[in-house]
């Protein structure tokens, strides 16, 4: 017999009265109060008592230990990248990646997800739904994930700690992106159009539109759609006055996300702590740092898909693709 455990709730919208206990922590919301308590006992690092062995993550009791083991376990593992499931259904859901089976179609703009839960979050979009609300500052989020990561914002909590950087995050499956993207060469996921291979899947689609051109951001005001989040995001703040701007205290210039304006506050205070090996010129980020030293470097790692032709940035390779499009005569959309 199976142990009855209380629904996943992250991924489904709900009220305050079909779920009134509340935790304080995470803003997570249950049905009775003994599911709260249970729950609570994860903020609780006192309480995690049963170690995993292989991860060194930690659970509240043994049978959640017991079930977490299976995914280390090779019984359900993927043979395409080796990733082990604790059922065999997760393992059926996961081969979608490889095999790029996606079964759940938007009716409104026809993009195809591999689940249904993601297919849902993604109709957010078209609705304007935000079911999850900060209860600090009233921001409202269409994913509870999002709302997570925001709280982090008003808490500062950063527990978990990369074991190979020592960089600091506030959800552990940060810590594990981390390690992946900055620490890992794996590169399981191939380009279609180029072969060009990437460490994730998300990596992957952002460079897909360089080929395909494709727009699957849209706006739910007006007919207009675009190729990223973040155009759209403009556009709902410039067209149609939805959102907010973040501005620098010191000179007043708008910025649309927390990390642009962190970024451009170093500026102010000429803190330019990475330095090129190469011409001692400093910068702000690493992302600065890496995008200058393709200047020393002849790598080319971005090319043409319709005519060959290399380029060391990526902005290069899709100015030049919408151009070579409109001289072949095809459609770069």
């Amino acid at each position: 017999m199976k142990k009855k455990t209380e629904p996943d709730i992250t991924e489904y919208p709900h009220d305050d009265k079909s779920r009134p206990y509340l935790c304080t922590v995470c803003h997570k919301r249950f049905t009775t109060k003994q599911w709260l308590t249970i729950h609570s006992k994860r903020h609780d690092g006192e309480n995690l008592q049963y170690q995993c062995t292989y991860c060194e993550k930690r659970f509240t009791n043994q049978h959640n230990l017991k079930r977490h083991m299976n995914v280390h376990s090779s019984k359900y593992k993927c043979s395409e990248c080796g990733k082990c499931f604790c059922n065999n259904s997760d393992l059926a859901v996961h081969r979608r990646i490889h095999s790029r089976e996606k079964p759940f179609e938007c009716t409104v703009c026809s993009k195809r997800f591999t689940t249904a839960g993601n297919l849902m979050i993604h109709s957010r979009i078209h609705s304007g739904e935000k079911p999850y609300k900060c209860h600090v500052c009233g921001k409202a989020f269409n994913h509870s994930s999002c709302l997570h990561t925001h709280m982090t914002v008003h808490t500062r909590d950063k527990r978990y700690e990369c074991p190979l950087c020592s960089k600091r995050f506030s959800h552990s499956s940060t810590v594990h992106a981390h390690k992946r993207r900055v620490h890992s060469n794996s590169r399981l996921y191939d380009c279609p159009y180029c072969g060009k291979l990437f460490k994730t899947n998300s990596d992957l689609k952002c460079h897909v539109r360089i080929h395909t051109g494709a727009k699957s951001h849209l706006c739910r005001h007006c007919s207009e759609c675009f190729t990223s989040w973040y155009q759209l995001k403009l556009h709902l703040l410039k067209s149609h006055n939805e959102g907010a701007w973040l501005i620098c205290n010191i000179c007043q210039k708008k910025f649309l996300n927390g990390s642009s304006l962190k970024v451009h506050l170093l500026r102010h205070q000429h803190l330019k702590q990475y330095a090129c090996r190469e011409c001692q010129k400093s910068f702000c980020t690493s992302a600065e740092l890496k995008h200058h030293q393709l200047v020393h470097s002849d790598y080319k790692q971005f090319f043409c898909g319709l005519c060959g032709k290399d380029f060391k940035r990526r902005e290069g390779v899709v100015r030049h693709f919408k151009k070579c499009s409109a001289e072949l005569g095809l459609s770069s959309v």
